[in-house]
């Protein structure tokens, strides 16, 4: 940053290596890693995590190693890791095949080609609106920014240094948040806590799920972010489902099994409701700079063509490239969406709404780039809400498909169905590379970078996400399945947002949608976002709708201690303000252990998922039985305290360290 709070772009050095063989083989390598962390925790919890910052600290420790090692190198791997642990995100809408009884596991082609295509076209989206919000643009793109930052400092002699202190404190998290969940496997200690509470004739429940990669996430979205989404578990929890609930219990059941039944049939349609709203607000907020943006990279763009010279930084994918890709690969999705209805209820009746298909995904895919690109750049990827967005696109896709198909019968109604969801993941994959890709090409406009070149490596990671995903996504479906469809475990993975778009798909065409829940979360949505315009006009605090939202959907387990981690965070951020010297360093060493704890979590639970598998064993490591089961949870929540403690002091302590004086020996602290 320059002294005056604008951004500083770097001005390029000539002959620096940038789209190497090796940045891209250690892209593929940290992609693995982080899109398998990212699938477990979005199926999990709903949310994933902003893979740019740590993906840099590695690819900086490891080619600080190789000669001939660039800044602009650096920044090639991050974007190839970015692009593919974002892509993950799609695991929000294809479960949802699964859960409604359509498929009953992942078939390997037919999701790579999902997942590449969408994704493709994603980049391609967002290669003309580089020039509309990114480099002709007030947007602050904070993880951009961030990144760029993290690349400078790491390009010094002190910043390598310095990675070798973030790598340490990425690796110690990582390793004690999967000896945690170890203990938790072995049943040693409980990693989750749940209850139910009479109030009056109804009740409500509450919960914690003991889980260090929650306490991440919380960390990273902030305390604005934790307390909306706090405001949001009050909403549900203290208000509405007691309000649902009351006289409504059967008599003689569990009391946590009758609230938490109500609180999934009709609770959560009230959060999709509010979640709805908001990202109505979001798109009407931010289409006119939009608008204004595309027409002034029109006009650079007659500039250039007549003649102007351009920057190296300044070139990107030619666009008539750009529109022949754009337009070729419709030919592959419409192939796609006819192989799906083929031997189906809607065999030879499908040409309509496959028509209206493919002109929906290259009309509203455009609109979704543009939007989250934008809001991206506005909050980061990482609280971007791209699952409002995808509420919204399986909402209209439902409709339009089921005007233009007409009347069905019921085989019709669920191939319907399960066609919406496709069509709907053919889109999503559009929206959540878009949301990264802006994100990724700030970070290289800030450092110097080739943008053509950053968009070849964000396809390349495309493909590399694409690769994985699927393999991941049946493991889970084999080790857990989700919970709702046929098969589930005990254990089942809530998949959220895939059970709410999926039953917001079943409830257009069944005509069973319960609309009165979804206004009710409207009201509530519109009232959120008055609150929070004026707070924001007072400047001294928000209230964002759609984290509000997302605190009314998601279980009070997950919100609850997401809540408390955006706490832990504010805490550390304070020591890092009052300790003095470098705080932003100090503060990004606690995004890393943040980062940490979120990957190793995540890890330990696709190994753990893998062994599942293997043993067809929902406890295979259990050296317990269940008459320790409340000895565990008290376990459970004393050592998860102090470990998070020490964990933060640990970090304080390598942070507070001169980068000099760090030892080149990892292992040693």
């Amino acid at each position: 940053m320059t002294t005056d709070g604008s951004v500083k772009v770097e001005k390029r050095a000539p002959g620096l290596r940038e789209l190497t063989v090796r940045g891209v083989i250690l892209g593929g390598l940290i992609t693995l890693v982080f899109t398998a962390a990212n699938v477990y925790l979005g199926l999990k919890v709903g949310l994933t995590f902003a893979t740019a910052i740590p993906a840099a600290v590695i690819s900086m420790s490891i080619l600080r190693y190789f000669k001939n090692h660039s800044i602009v190198e650096n920044n090639i791997v991050q974007t190839i890791a970015s692009a593919a642990g974002t892509l993950s995100a799609i695991i929000f809408v294809l479960p949802g095949l699964i859960m409604v009884g359509w498929w009953t596991g992942f078939p390997y082609w037919i999701t790579v080609a999902v997942c590449a295509i969408g994704g493709i076209l994603g980049v391609m989206y967002s290669i003309p609106l580089r020039r509309a919000l990114v480099t002709g643009s007030d947007l602050p793109y904070p993880e951009g920014v961030a990144a760029a930052e993290v690349l400078r400092v790491g390009d010094t002699t002190a910043g390598a240094n310095e990675n070798k202190g973030g790598l340490r404190i990425i690796l110690i998290g990582s390793v004690v948040a999967a000896a945690y969940s170890l203990l938790a496997a072995l049943k040693v200690i409980s990693n989750s806590l749940a209850g139910a509470i009479k109030v009056g004739a109804g009740g409500t429940m509450w919960g914690a799920s003991l889980s260090m990669a929650l306490i991440g996430v919380g960390h990273l979205v902030g305390i604005t972010v934790g307390i909306a989404m706090f405001v949001g578990l009050i909403i549900s929890y203290g208000i509405i489902l007691p309000i649902q609930t009351n006289g409504a219990l059967p008599a003689g059941e569990d009391l946590l099994d009758g609230v938490s039944s109500i609180f999934s049939s009709d609770v959560r349609f009230v959060g999709a409701g509010a979640i709805a709203v908001a990202a109505i607000w979001t798109l009407l907020k931010i289409i006119g700079p939009i608008i204004k943006g595309i027409k002034n990279a029109m006009v650079s763009a007659r500039a250039r063509k007549g003649g102007k010279s351009v920057d190296i930084t300044e070139q990107d994918i030619p666009i008539q490239y750009v529109g022949l890709v754009i337009v070729v690969a419709l030919i592959p999705i419409g192939l796609l969406l006819w192989d799906f209805v083929h031997d189906t209820a809607l065999h030879g009746t499908a040409t309509g709404i496959i028509a209206v298909s493919i002109i929906l995904v290259f009309v509203i895919g455009l609109v979704v780039a543009a939007v989250c690109g934008y809001m991206a750049g506005l909050i980061g990827s990482s609280n971007s809400p791209i699952s409002g967005v995808g509420i919204l696109v399986v909402i209209i896709a439902a409709l339009l498909i089921k005007m233009v198909y007409g009347d069905a019968d019921d085989a019709q109604n669920t191939a319907l169905i399960a066609f919406t969801l496709f069509v709907s993941a053919v889109i999503f994959g559009v929206a959540t590379i878009s949301n990264d890709n802006l994100q990724d090409l700030k970070t290289g406009q800030l450092v110097g970078a080739t943008p053509w070149k950053q968009q070849v490596a964000l396809i390349i990671g495309v493909i590399f996400g694409s690769a994985v995903i699927p393999p991941i996504l049946q493991l889970m479906q084999t080790a857990f399945g989700f919970v709702g469809a046929p098969g589930a475990t005990d254990d089942a993975l809530a998949a959220p947002q895939a059970a709410l778009i999926s039953s917001l798909a079943k409830g257009v065409f069944g005509g069973d949608l319960d609309w009165n829940l979804i206004g009710i979360g409207a009201l509530i949505g519109v009232a959120v976002i008055v609150i929070d315009e004026i707070l924001t006009r007072t400047g001294k605090f928000r209230l964002p709708p759609l984290a509000v939202g997302m605190g009314m959907y998601l279980p009070i387990s997950l919100v609850l201690m997401i809540a408390i981690g955006s706490v832990v965070g504010l805490a550390y951020n304070k020591w890092a303000d009052k300790s003095g010297g470098d705080v932003e360093r100090k503060k990004r060493m606690g995004v890393l252990l943040a980062t940490g704890l979120i990957v190793g979590e995540s890890l330990f639970g696709v190994v753990f998922a893998g062994i599942v598998a293997a043993t067809s064993d929902d406890s295979p490591l259990a050296i317990v039985g269940d008459n320790f089961l409340k000895t565990s949870e008290y376990l459970g929540v004393i050592l998860f305290v102090l470990l998070v403690a020490w964990l933060y002091k640990k970090t304080q302590q390598i942070a507070s360290r001169p980068v000099e004086d760090e030892p080149a020996d990892l292992t040693k602290s």
